[in-house]
């Protein structure tokens, strides 16, 4: 068994314990409860009785209890109780269920952020493939192209590693905190994995910071979170428009914009582009993201989109203690602001 199923185990394991324990004590004082109020009213509705003794005058005091009164009070006390503990059971079973119920949410993120985090760079590497054959035919150089089909299959790689390792620890890892990543350098890895499909209309990706800054982050997860906001510029820009990634350190935080020139945001609140799954919630709110549908454009034909590119990113901005926003929205361009810890360490 590995480490990680072990784990669950545990978890499971003491969620068992802990539901076990709550229902034994709640049963506990419940029983006691009920058995302190029968007596209390078995002695409140006792009456003092003196029997005779012996024929003469004389004779014994003794405590007379009435059953007639007592056995309806007992079963509504005992009703009550059952139905008390019933109570208790179902919460306890809820506690109980509750880590089957995280694995669960844990394995339907993974499906649908790993199906949706390795769509841009299939598309790249599709573009890439499609770019080797046409040089292959002409008899031209493919080296190029073999090392930038290298390249995606790395970027996949490293997604996927980033997402077992997030599913895996359901959150933040003590290793996280440790984490250190040059800003210029995921902005890089990004814009080469989104370039192919903002060349194919003209659409510059243009990365300005300075190459000492870093972020408290994993490079993997921060290119991550650059390649979902770059592809969601990119995609929404005009032909031959500029997508610029603009990066600076204010205080203890670091600044990242990336920059578009598409029509702004219409259709949707700005926040809920964070929410996983709006734009298929929405039906054309968020798909209407800078005024035009996903096969606005040069991106005729493009993939649908399903919501879970901006809540990736403001889950890896979490996870590292930071944040994401819609800083400007307007028919001249959109703004998004990601901001992140400076990495520990860094002066």
């Amino acid at each position: 068994m590995d480490a990680a199923a072990a784990a669950d185990r545990r978890r499971v394991q003491r969620a068992a314990l802990r539901a076990g324990a709550w229902v034994g004590a709640a049963s506990s004082a419940v029983l006691a409860v009920v058995i302190a109020i029968i007596v209390a009213v078995m002695f409140a509705s006792a009456r003092v009785e003196r029997v005779p003794h012996g024929g003469r005058g004389g004779g014994r005091r003794e405590l007379v209890i009435e059953l007639d009164g007592l056995v309806p009070v007992a079963v509504v006390v005992g009703a009550l109780g059952v139905l008390l503990l019933g109570v208790i059971a179902w919460w306890a079973s809820r506690r109980a269920a509750q880590p089957l119920a995280d694995a669960l949410a844990v394995q339907r993120a993974f499906v649908a952020d790993a199906s949706h985090e390795l769509r841009t760079p299939l598309t790249t590497l599709s573009s890439r493939v499609q770019l080797a054959q046409h040089r292959a035919e002409r008899g031209g150089d493919v080296v190029a192209a073999l090392a930038g089909l290298r390249g995606d299959a790395a970027v996949m790689d490293a997604v996927l590693s980033d997402l077992l390792h997030a599913a895996e620890s359901a959150g933040t890892s003590t290793g996280d905190r440790a984490a250190a990543a040059s800003v210029l350098a995921a902005a890089h890895a990004a814009i080469a994995v989104i370039e192919p499909r903002g060349a194919a209309r003209g659409v510059r990706v243009v990365a300005e910071a300075s190459a000492s800054l870093e972020v408290a982050a994993e490079h993997t997860a921060l290119s991550r979170a650059l390649i979902a906001l770059l592809d969601n510029a990119v995609r929404h820009s005009p032909d031959g428009a500029e997508v610029r990634v603009l990066a600076h350190r204010a205080g203890r935080r670091v600044l990242i914009r990336v920059v578009d020139h598409g029509g702004g945001i219409v259709g949707i609140a700005p926040e809920r582009l964070f929410e996983r799954f709006a734009r298929a919630a929405d039906a054309g709110g968020a798909a209407a993201r800078n005024g035009a549908t996903a096969d606005r454009g040069g991106d005729a034909g493009q993939r649908r989109g399903f919501g879970l590119g901006l809540a990736l990113v403001r889950d890896i901005a979490t996870r590292f203690g930071g944040g994401v926003r819609v800083e400007h929205t307007s028919s001249a361009g959109t703004t998004f602001l990601l901001e992140l810890p400076v990495a520990t360490g860094a002066r």
